[in-house]
Formats: structure tokens, sequence, C-alpha cells
């Protein structure tokens, strides 16, 4: 299928299978047990250090804690570089409707038809059926249009060389979803699905009457003055400082590597098209954590948490962000996220004093895990 490596082994189990190599990551799944947290961050150094080793062009890692910041590089990485950061994307969109409920604009348990008539529908897909709740927390059961084989090959695969700079319609990729039967019945399980968040922006552009990107860059952007975060549309580019983005584009990990800095980031469209850099990324979850963006009630709907597999009881899904319970029982919220070239954490202890952001610029090896478990956990990387 393609060689972006979004969520990671340890993610198959529990998410799709089509997910692991989706260019929109799901979050990582903790692993095994671990020593008790240290705060020199030698261990994050090391997992950076151990990315590179593995064959990754650069590394680079921001953590505070308790208001002290440390940035950590490795290869060809500045500490301020900015990247696309994937399905991160997700926690942006869900604050935003989670403030247009908080407004009485729009209500999460609102059926999808209400926003959108007549979109969600074919092959037993039913938009009366299934809530913006479901939508925001995976239990839609909608398909995710990155598993479909043709957009795959077209935008994943060698075809990505080809159609870098095509621009996706929003609308089409829901399309391309529709052609495939559901996952399951609303509410009656989970599986990480793209289109949910595709069609989450659809519904804050038809509340708002504007681009969904207005509302996360004048709701959220702009009041917490994330300089280094955007929402590009159809722009090409990832403003600098960056450092260029490395994909095989096949999954045979000794394939040749192409540089694949430049493309059209419609195709991820609210599932996953921001940009941003370590620091902001911290801001944006410390903020959202210790409710700057969010009502208490909204708070409590946005922590709300389904389980995504029985085989991952320390892995729960809430709407548009993510808990888990590391192997030294430290508890953080966050999101993963991956797209071509590119993939990122961003998690946080729930009181918002301990946050993290990584990146590492190639989607065929590294182990973005390693470094959340280093950071939270003191955990020195495996020789």
């Amino acid at each position: 299928m393609t060689a972006v490596r979004t969520a990671r082994a340890a993610v198959a189990a529990a998410l799709a299978a089509g997910l692991v190599t989706t260019a929109l990551a799901a979050p990582a799944l903790a692993a095994g047990p671990a020593a008790p947290a240290q705060r020199d961050h030698a261990a994050t150094q090391a997992a950076l250090r151990a990315a590179v080793d593995a064959g990754v062009p650069g590394a680079v890692a921001q953590a505070r804690v308790d208001g002290r910041s440390w940035t950590g590089t490795a290869g060809e990485r500045g500490g301020d570089d900015r990247y696309r950061v994937g399905s991160i994307t997700k926690t942006f969109v869900a604050t935003v409707l989670l403030q247009l409920q908080a407004e009485g604009r729009v209500d999460l348990d609102d059926p999808v038809e209400k926003w959108l008539p007549g979109l969600v529908r074919g092959n037993g897909h039913d938009g009366r059926k299934i809530t913006l709740r479901q939508l925001l927390n995976h239990t839609s059961g909608v398909s995710s249009y990155t598993e479909d084989p043709a957009f795959q090959q077209k935008v994943f695969g060698p075809g990505f060389l080809q159609h870098r700079y095509d621009t996706w319609n929003p609308r089409d990729l829901v399309g391309i979803a529709m052609e495939h039967a559901p996952d399951f019945a609303p509410g009656t399980s989970w599986n990480y699905s793209n289109t949910n968040f595709v069609l989450a922006g659809l519904v804050i552009e038809k509340v708002t009457g504007r681009p969904y990107g207005k509302a996360v860059e004048n709701r959220i952007v702009k009041p917490l003055k994330l300089r280094a975060t955007s929402v590009p549309g159809t722009g090409v580019n990832v403003p600098r400082p960056s450092s260029r983005a490395y994909s095989t584009l096949v999954p045979d990990p000794s394939a040749p590597v192409h540089d694949v800095t430049e493309l059209n980031p419609s195709l991820a469209h609210a599932a996953g098209e921001m940009i941003s850099d370590s620091a902001d990324l911290q801001t944006f979850y410390r903020a959202l954590l210790k409710g700057r963006l969010l009502p208490k009630a909204e708070m409590r709907e946005l922590t709300t948490t389904v389980p995504v597999s029985p085989q991952h009881p320390r892995f729960r899904y809430g709407l548009g962000i993510s808990w888990q319970e590391l192997s030294c029982g430290t508890e953080i919220w966050g999101h993963g996220g991956g797209i071509h070239g590119s993939l990122s954490e961003a998690y946080a202890t729930r009181d918002g004093r301990h946050t993290l952001a990584a990146n590492i610029n190639a989607d065929w090896t590294g182990d973005t895990q390693a470094v959340i478990e280093a950071e939270f956990c003191g955990t020195a990387p495996k020789e």
C-alpha cells in the first residue's frame, strides 16, 4: 500500500489494518514496563538519536515541565522547525465544534444529515443515524476514504509523485468513502476513520459559513498566538524554518527514498492538513487541558472516552483527543499525526504541567512512541 507508517506496528491490533499505512495517523499505543520518570530529558535525547540511528534523517522534540522548557534534536533538524502535523489537526477541529456547541450553534447529538443533507449515503451509510459526536470519537462506522485502494495508490504509493499537487474537494473525499460499506452500525464499535473529520470540517463550514480553517485560525491560532501554526488549504510548501520530509512510498524500507516535502494537503482536509512546530503544539494542548479554550461542560465531553480495543485497555479515545496510560503509570492526553514524510506526537498530562511535542521527518522507520515513553517515563530506548 504505502510506506507512510502513520500508526506504527503496535497500533495495528487496536486500529484498522488500513490505518497502519494511511497518511493520517492515529495515536500510538503504550509499550511495556518502564523505569520511573526522569526530568533531565536524557532518555528523550537518546530516543531521538535512536531514531536517527534507525535511518530517520532528522528528529526533534521539545518538552516543558513546570514552566521549564527543553529542546532536543538529532540529525538534520532544528529545534524551531515547522512540520506537517497530520492527525493532530483532529484535536483542533474537535475543539472548534465543541466551542460552537457551547455557543448554542450546534449540538453534538445532531445527526450529520441535519448539517450535510444527503452527503452520507450509499452502501449502507446513513447520515440520519450518525451523530456529530460519533464522528469525533470514531464510533460512526463511516468508512475511511484513506483505505480505498485506488486512493492509496494515487496519493500514498508511487502515484504520489505524479499527483502530489492535485487538489481534492472534501466532498469528493467523502464520496470515495461512500463507495464502501460502513465498518459497523453507528455507535456499536470503534474504528479510526479519516472521513469522520472531513465531515466534521464540513459541518463547521456549514455552521459558520466560512472555511473550517478560518474557524481554527480565529478561535485557536490567533488567541493563543500560535505563530508557527497554519491551515495551508492547497498551499504546497512548509514555511521556514523547516526541514525536508522523506518517504519510500512503498512498504519496503530498502526502497529508494523520495523528498515528499511539497504536497497539496487538501488530500487530508480537516483530518490532517495542518502545519505547526513543537512549541505551538505544546501551547495548544496546555491551553486546552487547562480549560482556556472550552467551558467545563464541553471539557467533560472532550475527555469522555470510549475503548478502542479489548487488547489495548490502556488506550481510549475522546473527542478528537486520545488518552493513554504509559508503562510507568503516567496518564497523558493528546494525539499522534502522520502524513507523507512526517510523524508527529503531541501529549500532555491532564494538568498541563508536563507537555511534549516531537516529530521525525521520515515515515518508514523510527519509533515515536519510544520518544513519548522516554519523556514521560524516563525509559531509555532499547539497544
